[in-house]
């Protein structure tokens, strides 16, 4: 994979609005629990995870 070339005149930069304590404890539970899945899904070795 390369690099993706800003167009001129076009910035690539994304400024997000910081997450509210609900958002982020919402967020390290969702995290937490798909970490939890994945080494369930590894331990069996029915899958591969790709990135």
């Amino acid at each position: 994979m390369g690099f993706i070339k800003e167009p001129e005149g076009v910035d690539f930069v994304i400024k997000s609005n910081p997450l509210n304590a609900k958002q982020e404890k919402e967020l390290s539970e969702f995290i937490a629990k798909r970490k939890i899945e994945i080494k369930k899904l590894s331990k069996k070795g029915s899958t591969t995870i790709s990135k």
